[in-house]
Parts: structure tokens; C-alpha cells; sequence
């Protein structure tokens, strides 16, 4: 016989594909047999149809197609035998699933078989129907299904009842029709059966409130009745396990009983003796008794049990949680995170178990122990479960301190009644694992320092102390330094000193080694180095000694590679030069015997009042950092609206050459010229010498030309000290200059004599002397109609911000013409590569008919090509019209010039 012919047995088949050393061999032997197999389907040959639908079964189960021989299975299972029904039924159940067309035509087959004589073909048709009924299926036999459900045979009701469960979940409203056969099903002796029926009503439950309300009447007492039953019941070998009677059925009714008795005080009450029995009864010493009494504690807590039967519950959760199987003590903590919202004071009392919990090797046992910890913190016992999270926080594992961190930071944030107590958990928390706190953390941190004057001299103190033993902590060190920049004379001088503290001296050298040491950290990210920068630029105007020695530190960033660090050493190095140059030119004046000159007197006295007003703005500069809302800061971190900012805040400030605003934002008062200053535009000034220029020279050593107006030399007297203090110089001052080139400023002079005015000051080289103060108003575009149909008409107006010319924002209105009312009116716009679009929602998806009412939408544009290509945009809207969908779209070329 050929070994692939269509007659070859089955396991002759297994044996020759087996045999195969490679996967080309295996296709070979398939190949060849499916061959066979289709010979003999076209043939119908019916002796051994069987046969080569069993060898079909086990080439789909290689993951070989086998869909020619679906018919195949519908013949078999129209054949008379049983052999041949159960292959037919089981290549259906492998072959077929309820997607299959093929499938409609087997339901005359398995109506059919549902009304056999023979039981074992019933059975058949049963198990098919109950793995692959369809929704039509489901209600072409329900009611063959529901009439075996009152069978006698019990094998028969229960593949009927498991049946019945796939029907109800395909077509839940034939629900109603197994309500009463499945309340019957509870009534019988056989386990199987039980089981089976006690799943039927699980499942009527989910499907059917009504369903659920009359096995609540009809059920309660026989569920009572089987749990009382099986728990007292002797020995039983067919169902005994681990000395145990049907684990399996306690389980199953248990969850029945947890869906009866929820929110219905009537059904718990009568739960609650036989659960309270269950619950002490079962022994916990092995799996399957732990099984039951976990179940049993879902039951309690799930219904409206007893205030005693749930501590009971829970106390059986807190002997799971001492058991050695992680499995048993990871399910009590699930359990209890959902036990803490019923009765919290009864999880209190294992506490300390599950704190140990929390030091647990298991992964998943240390995290979901800490979640229950967090439940479990109230004002009550904060300090000590912090106390216990903090001290392990020490010893515990490098992948499990960022969940602990960021739950004792929570817990202390949340709880916390003291500043002190705060402050000092977070510091802790930051010397032990600084790595892992979040920004916004030691940002809140810092918001309260800054408002607990009392503390700040204790906050300092305690920082420099941990930074002693901690500067790998990168959130600490960023703490400290913004700490000891703020503070920092606090820390020297022992300002606020509390009992608790232990006596300290820091100088001020130290604490600037403190700041440099973290500034040339290696493992310091750029935030930290910033920080530092700027705690040393404001610890240079307070620790006068070491000026000289933070300059040299922060002149060392100047060549940086760091953008930002290279940027903030070269102004802060500004800042402090520019100070040491003032009181230099006014220590040179001091020096020189010029009491009997006028002019000399004047200059005097202005280089001091310029030195003050630079003092005065230096210091406004680097004083403290504002007070911080603590409550509006907190509201944003949780992210609640922000108060609306006053007009005042909100509006643009209009900058001008007598008047600009510092970057911390304290207003400068305006400037008045520096002819004013000295007196030198006033009525009662004094007679000046016809040559102040000779002074100057002799004093520095500057040529300067003589002037043959009388009116020139204020003017020039006046630029000669804006130089001097490298402030206000016009664009002619600051190009290539020659000896034989007369000055701007002696130019200015001879062709307009008055007094040039300038600003006191300017910190950056941020405002030249004659640069004109920016524009406030927004520039503003003529409105156009972007498009017009015989229904719609959209309007685009427009606006700009001087400062941001390749912005637009355009403000679109949509306008109804016809006599309909447009619904779900939605507009679209696509924009070239080089234009960003941000579309905000519409004011409404409803336009009125006629120009009733309009719809308004603002849009965002950005050109990044801006005065190189024009704007464009395509634009669709769509829209029902009449219940019709409608669709328009158009481009728009006409935006004005500019944009």
C-alpha cells in the first residue's frame, strides 16, 4: 500500500512526521497526505472519511490550512453511527469556529442529535453547541437545550447547564427562559451538576438584574443549605483533596453568595452564620484550605456582613501574610488594599506585619506593601510608619528606592503637621536617596524654607552639615547650594539657632568651598552648576572678603562648552566687574588733590552718587528670591487653575530709555540725565573753566580735542563719563575710531547743544543710550473674507505682536447663509512645511440659519520662513446640512501682505 495514499492510518501519518529531520521534509509528508485526503473527498469515498478527517485534525493542529475539509465534518456528523458522530463533532469543534458560513448549515443536525435517544449522542451534540454557538444558533436551540436541563440523566443536565452558559452569554435576553431550571439545578445530589448549575446562575447574575433578583429570592437558602453541606460532610474519596470535600464547589458557591448578598442586607444576614463557620472551620495549613478561606474573605467583605465577621476576615488576611508562600501573602495585601476602605481600624492592627512586608526580597510583595503602607498613613501615625519607611529606606535595594522614595516624600507632603518635622524628613529622605527625588519635590522643599523665616538659618545649617557626608545626592546638593545662596550669612553668623542644633562654625570661606565644590563636581548636571553660578553671584555682594575669589571661579566657565554655563560666567563676571571698576575710578578721583577745582568737586561727587545707585541696583539684584506662594504654588503642582492674573501683571510693560524693568523684577526708577546729575543744565550752575577737557586728560591720560563752544563741553564732559562707566555709548563710539577723527559726542555738540540724556546705568550692555523704547500695540490687519459659498462665508481677522513677527493669530467666523441650520460643523486647515498651524476648539458645532448666530474659532500661525514666502492654507469644512453629510473645502491665497 502507498504509505501517503488516503488509506494510510493515522498513526502511520504521526510516525512519518515524525521521522522528518527538517521542517522542508515535514511539508514534503503534509504536502503529499492532503493530496491524498482531497483524491478521496472528490471520490466520496466513504470508507475512509473518518480517517482522513482524524489525520486533518492533527495537520490543523501543526498549523497546516485544512479548510477543504470542513465539509467533510457536517457529513460525518449526518451519518448515523456514533464513531462517526463523535470524529464529526470533533473535526466541527477544531476545524470550524462560529464565524463560519459552513456553520448555519450543521443547526438541523444538532436539533436533531439534541433529541436522540441515545444519551451519549445527545452529549455530542451538546459539547459542539456549547464551544461554538453562534448567536443565530443560540436562539434556534435554546429551547431543546432548556427542555434537557429537566432530564434525569445528570451527565445530560450537566453539559446542558454548561451549554445553557454559552447561550445566555451569546444572547443575554434569553435569560429569562433559565431562571427557573438553573434554580432547580441547586437542588440536585450530584457534584457535577452543582457546579455546573451554581456557574448557570453566576452567569444569569451578570446577564440579568431581574435574573439576579429572583435567585436572590429563590437561591439563598439552597446555596446556604450546599456550602453547609459540603463543609460538614464525611469523607469522600471521589471528591476529596488534600482532606477536603470539592474544593472546587466551596469556591463556586462562595462567589454566588458574594453576588446575592451584595448591597442586600436580607441575603448577607443569612450568609453570615455559615461563612462564619467556613472561616474557622478550614484548616489554613495547606493550599487548597487557604483557597477556600481567601474566597471566603472576599465573600465577607463583598456583602453586608457583620462588623465582627470582618474582622475576622481581615484577621485571617493577617495570618496569610505570615505564611512563607509569597503567592498566599501577595493576594492578602491585594486583599487588604480593598479591605482598608470597609474597615481601616482592623487593618491597623497589622501594621507591623506589613511593614515587614515592605523589606520583603519579593519584588512585588515590597511594592504592593507599600501601596497598602500609604493607604494605611494617617495624622495619627505619620511620624512613626515615616520613621520605619525612612530608616529602611537606607538599606533597601537600588531598584525599589525610587518607589519608596517617592512614597515617603508623598506621605510626609501629604501629612505633615510641623514645618520642622517636614523639613527634617526631607532632608533625610534627600541625603539618603537625593538621586532618585523628583524636581517638583525639592522645588515644593524649597517653597517652604523660603516661607518659614524661623528655619531658614536651621534649613542652612543642616543642609552644609549633610553636605558634608552626601554631595553624591544630586538633589540634595542643588538644595543646599540654593540654600547657602539665599542664606548664607545665616549660616555664618549662627542666625536662628534652635535647642535642638548642635553648635557650629562655618566662615565664609567654607561656605563658598561648598558652593565650588559643587560646581566642579564631575557627576554635577547642568541644573546643579547653574545653581551654583548664581548662589555665587549672590554670595559675592555679601561675603566681600572672597569677591575677588568668586570672580575668579566663575571667570573659569567663560570658555565653556555649556551654552548656558558660558552665557550666565560671562554676565555674572560682568556684574562683578563692573563693580570693581566703579570704586576704583572713584578711589583714583579720592586720590588725586582735587579739592580746588569745581569741575573736579562735581565729578567727585557724581562718580559717588553713581556708585550708590549702582550699589542700590546690584543689591536689588541679587538680594533674596520673593517670598513664594506656598498655596498657590501647591494649588499648580496639583494642577488646579491658576488665579487669574491682575491687568496690571498681565499687560506688556513699555520699556523706554527713562524707564526699564531689572530681571527681578523691581522697577528701576527713572533715570534722569546725567547733565541733571551734575547740575550742569541748571540755571544756578557754576561758571565752569573754558578747558575741563585739559583736566580730564592730565587726570587719565585720554586725548581729547578741544572745543570752541562753550555748549560743547557738557555734552562732551557728560559722554566722556558714560564712557568711563561703558554705559550709553551711541553706535559711533563703539566703531573703529582715529586720531585725526573728531568724537561723535564733540560732533553732537557743536550741531544740537543740548544736554544729551542717557539711563544711570545698564547692567548687560542690554540698552543703548539712544535706542527707542519697543512698541506696546499689537499691529493689526485688515479683515478678509477667506471664503464664501452659497451656504457658508468664513471671515479672517488677523493680529500680531510686534516681538514676534512670524506669529499670527487669526480669528475665523463662520457664517450660515442658507436658511437650514448647519450641525456638527467642523473646520479643517492644512498649512505648507514651513508654517505651523494651532487650531483651539470651536465656540460651538451648531451654526444658525440666516446669519442668526456665527461660530468663532482662533488659529495660531507660525511662518518660520517669514518675509521669504507668504502664507497659504487649504481649508474643509464639513458639516450636516438637511440630515445630509456636506463637505466644502477651498485654499486661501488673499492673506494680506506681511503676514
Amino acid at each position: 500500500m502507498n504509505p501517503f495514499s488516503s488509506g494510510t492510518r493515522l498513526r502511520d501519518m504521526i510516525r512519518a512526521i515524525r521521522a522528518c529531520k527538517t521542517a522542508a521534509e515535514e511539508r514534503a509528508v503534509v504536502r503529499k497526505e492532503c493530496a491524498a485526503i482531497r483524491a478521496a473527498i472528490s471520490e466520496n469515498d466513504q470508507d475512509y472519511r473518518h480517517r482522513n478527517l482524524a489525520k486533518l485534525m492533527f495537520i490543523h493542529m501543526l498549523g497546516y490550512p485544512t479548510h477543504f475539509g470542513q465539509m467533510e465534518c457536517l457529513k460525518l456528523i449526518a451519518s448515523a453511527g456514533f464513531p462517526e458522530k463523535r470524529i464529526g463533532y470533533l473535526g466541527l469543534m477544531l476545524l470550524l469556529d462560529e464565524r463560519q458560513e459552513v456553520l448555519m448549515l450543521v443547526t438541523n443536525s444538532l436539533k436533531q442529535d439534541l433529541n436522540h435517544s441515545n444519551q451519549y449522542i445527545v452529549g455530542l451534540a451538546l459539547c459542539a453547541l456549547g464551544n461554538i454557538c453562534s448567536a443565530e444558533m443560540a436562539r434556534d436551540l435554546a429551547p431543546e437545550v432548556e427542555r434537557l436541563l429537566h432530564g434525569r440523566d445528570p451527565n445530560i443536565k450537566k453539559k446542558a447547564a454548561l451549554c445553557s452558559i454559552r447561550i445566555i452569554r451569546k444572547v443575554p435576553d434569553l435569560a429569562e427562559n433559565f431562571m427557573g431550571p438553573a434554580a432547580s439545578l441547586l437542588k440536585e445530589k450530584h457534584h457535577g451538576v452543582l457546579i455546573a448549575g451554581v456557574q448557570l446562575c453566576t452567569d444569569l447574575c451578570k446577564a440579568n438584574t431581574d435574573a439576579l433578583e429572583y435567585l436572590r429570592k429563590n437561591c439563598t437558602e439552597g446555596l446556604v443549605r450546599i456550602l453547609k453541606d459540603v463543609s460538614n460532610s464525611p469523607y469522600a474519596p471521589e471528591y476529596d483533596i488534600a482532606g477536603i470535600t470539592d474544593p472546587f464547589l466551596h469556591i463556586r458557591v462562595l462567589r454566588l453568595m458574594r453576588m446575592l448578598g451584595q448591597e442586600d442586607a436580607d441575603s448577607s444576614e443569612y450568609m453570615n452564620d455559615i461563612l462564619a463557620q467556613v472561616a474557622t472551620k478550614t484548616e489554613s495549613n495547606k493550599n487548597v484550605g487557604n483557597a477556600i478561606l481567601y474566597e471566603c474573605v472576599e465573600t465577607i467583605m463583598g456583602i453586608e456582613a457583620t462588623s465582627g465577621l470582618r474582622v475576622l476576615a481581615i484577621n485571617i488576611l493577617g495570618r496569610f501574610l505570615s505564611n512563607r508562600d509569597n503567592n498566599i501573602r501577595y493576594v492578602a495585601l491585594n486583599m487588604l488594599m480593598k479591605a482598608i476602605t470597609v474597615d481601616a481600624q482592623a487593618v491597623q492592627r497589622h501594621r507591623t506585619t506589613i511593614l515587614e512586608c515592605v523589606k520583603d526580597s519579593d519584588a512585588s510583595i515590597r511594592k504592593r506593601a507599600l501601596e497598602l503602607v500609604f493607604l494605611l498613613v494617617n495624622d495619627g501615625n505619620v511620624k512613626p510608619l515615616a520613621k520605619e519607611l525612612i530608616d529602611y529606606l537606607e538599606v533597601s535595594d537600588q531598584e525599589f528606592k525610587g518607589d519608596l522614595t517617592a512614597k515617603i516624600c508623598s506621605i510626609v507632603e501629604k501629612f505633615s503637621q510641623e514645618k520642622l518635622w517636614y523639613i527634617d524628613q526631607m532632608f533625610k529622605v534627600l541625603s539618603l536617596a537625593g538621586n532618585y527625588v523628583k524636581d517638583d519635590v525639592w522645588h515644593a522643599l524649597i517653597v517652604v524654607i523660603s516661607n518659614a523665616p524661623d528655619l531658614q538659618g536651621y534649613s542652612v545649617r543642616s543642609l552644609y552639615r549633610a553636605l558634608q557626608t552626601s554631595y553624591e545626592q544630586e538633589s540634595l546638593v542643588r538644595v543646599a547650594v540654593w540654600c547657602i545662596g539665599e542664606y548664607g550669612e545665616m549660616l555664618v553668623n549662627n542666625v536662628g539657632v534652635l535647642e535642638v542644633e548642635e553648635p557650629m562654625t562655618v566662615t565664609e570661606s567654607d561656605a563658598v568651598d561648598a558652593v565650588e565644590l559643587a560646581l566642579k563636581r564631575h557627576s554635577s548636571d547642568m541644573t546643579t552648576r547653574a545653581m551654583s553660578l548664581i548662589a555665587l553671584l549672590k554670595l559675592s555682594s555679601r561675603f566681600t572678603p572672597t569677591s575677588e575669589r568668586i570672580k575668579e571661579i566663575v571667570t573659569q566657565h567663560k570658555g565653556s562648552v555649556a551654552l548656558e554655563l558660558q552665557q550666565r560666567s560671562i554676565e555674572f563676571n560682568s556684574i562683578i566687574q563692573r563693580h570693581q571698576n566703579i570704586k576704583w575710578v572713584t578711589d583714583l578721583l579720592v586720590v588725586n588733590n582735587i579739592a580746588r577745582h569745581p569741575l573736579k568737586i562735581l565729578v567727585v561727587e557724581s562718580m559717588h552718587l553713581l556708585l550708590g545707585c549702582w550699589c542700590m541696583c546690584r543689591s536689588s539684584l541679587v538680594e533674596r528670591m520673593p517670598v513664594l506662594d506656598e498655596a498657590a504654588y501647591l494649588g499648580k503642582r496639583a494642577g488646579s487653575s491658576q488665579p487669574t492674573l491682575s491687568a496690571e501683571k498681565s499687560s506688556k510693560p513699555t520699556t523706554s530709555a527713562a524707564s526699564l524693568k531689572l530681571p527681578n523684577g523691581v522697577a528701576k526708577p527713572p533715570a534722569a540725565p546725567l547733565v541733571d546729575l551734575l547740575d550742569l543744565s541748571s540755571d544756578d550752575a557754576p561758571v565752569l573753566p573754558s578747558a575741563p577737557n585739559d583736566f580730564l586728560n592730565d587726570l587719565l591720560g585720554i586725548g581729547l580735542p578741544n572745543s570752541s563752544s562753550s555748549g560743547a563741553a557738557p555734552s562732551t564732559t557728560t559722554d566722556l563719563l558714560m564712557d568711563l562707566l561703558s554705559i550709553g555709548t551711541s553706535p559711533a563710539q563703539n566703531g573703529p575710531s582715529d586720531s585725526n577723527v573728531v568724537p561723535s559726542s564733540a560732533k553732537a555738540a557743536e550741531s544740537k547743544p543740548a544736554p544729551v540724556t542717557a539711563p544711570v546705568m545698564d547692567l548687560l550692555d542690554g540698552l543703548p543710550s539712544n535706542a527707542s523704547p519697543p512698541r506696546d500695540e499689537n499691529l493689526v490687519y485688515p479683515t478678509i473674507t477667506a471664503f464664501e459659498s452659497s451656504t457658508l462665508k468664513i471671515a479672517f481677522s488677523f493680529e500680531k505682536q510686534p516681538e514676534k513677527p512670524q506669529v499670527t493669530l487669526i480669528s475665523a467666523t463662520f457664517t450660515n447663509l442658507s436658511s437650514s441650520t448647519l450641525t456638527n460643523f467642523i473646520f479643517q486647515a492644512a498649512v505648507p512645511k514651513f508654517v505651523q498651524l494651532h487650531l483651539d476648539p470651536a465656540s460651538s458645532s451648531t451654526l444658525p440659519a440666516n446669519g442668526n448666530g456665527t461660530i468663532t474659532q482662533s488659529l495660531r500661525v507660525t511662518n518660520t520662513q517669514h518675509g521669504q514666502k507668504p502664507l497659504a492654507m487649504r481649508v474643509r469644512m464639513a458639516y450636516k446640512f438637511n440630515d445630509e453629510d456636506k463637505l466644502e473645502q477651498g485654499q486661501i491665497s488673499n492673506f494680506p501682505p506681511g503676514l
